[in-house]
């Protein structure tokens, strides 16, 4: 049976309070993905870092895992950091699919959630 890990990676902040809105996307995925492990990790300043997540959720059993960037944009941690991290992931663990999928602001639900907030927000 195929176990699926979802790892939501994050740049990091030297201040904790920024983690917070991760940490509730983090949650909610669990929530909608309830046979998933899901973790968040994080580029630098705060961890567990990609490879510490990566571990983690194969040592639940997952040998397919999905990682996504909640980046806005494919910027350069995103086209050149990641796939190096998603490479030593694949050599760590070789029997484990890994899947990187696109930033997740580049997605035209999260573009269309973000208008819509700034269109609502009041003005002065």
């Amino acid at each position: 049976m195929t176990r699926i890990g979802i790892v939501l990676f994050a740049h990091g902040a030297r201040d904790p309070a920024w983690a917070r809105p991760f940490e509730a996307v983090r949650t909610r995925l669990a929530e909608l993905q309830p046979r998933a492990a899901v973790a968040l990790a994080y580029l630098e300043f705060m961890s567990p870092d990609l490879l510490q997540a990566g571990q983690a959720v194969v040592a639940q059993g997952c040998t397919e895992v999905r990682v996504v960037p909640l980046f806005l944009g494919a910027g350069g941690h995103v086209r050149k950091d990641l796939p190096q991290l998603i490479d030593e992931l694949r050599r760590r663990h070789p029997d484990v699919q890994w899947t990187l999928a696109p930033a997740v602001g580049e997605h035209p639900a999260v573009v269309e959630a973000m208008a819509r907030v700034a269109a609502e927000t009041p003005g002065p």
